[in-house]
């Protein structure tokens, strides 16, 4: 059994959360959230900004850590034990531009019960209404864009 750590974002601008589209030579199909490995000498925090910016192209701030979520999959060598870290962000424009390289064709901010439907993993649709909640408060509160937050 091989272990991974991932790190990624809830990317939010004007109350609405990005997305990506990923299409893996038709076998892997589905609106997912940027995430990615760390790399060796990464903090968490370093990871999840530098995936959602090479993912989507957005230069993003972190507002807070969301949680863990976990899952495994199995590749043709062995099985992978996966945690993904989880960050809510905030991003400074509607601009995104999906990585090609990554299979990732298509990338937007959609409404949170959009993107809530249209995320293909239940573990991330949780990470999703836990964050949303989270900006909801800090939003509430009149912290949500307030530097001296975060």
């Amino acid at each position: 059994m091989i272990e991974a750590t991932s790190c990624g974002g809830v990317v939010i601008f004007r109350g609405k959360i990005l997305v990506l589209y990923k299409n893996y030579k038709n076998k892997y199909e589905g609106w997912v959230l940027p995430k990615g490995t760390v790399e060796p000498g990464e903090d968490y925090k370093e990871t999840a900004l530098r995936e959602v910016k090479e993912e989507t192209g957005v230069s993003a701030s972190i507002i807070k850590y969301i949680g863990k979520s976990q899952y495994s999959f199995n590749t043709p060598q062995d099985m992978v034990e996966k945690d993904v870290h989880w960050y809510l962000m905030m991003a400074d424009s509607y601009y995104s531009k999906p990585q090609r390289e990554e299979y990732f064709i298509d990338s937007g901010y959609y409404k949170f019960y959009e993107a809530y439907h249209l995320l293909k993993f239940s573990n991330e649709k949780q990470i999703l209404e836990k964050a949303y909640n989270e900006y909801l408060d800090l939003k509430k509160s009149n912290l949500w864009g307030n530097k001296k937050y975060f």
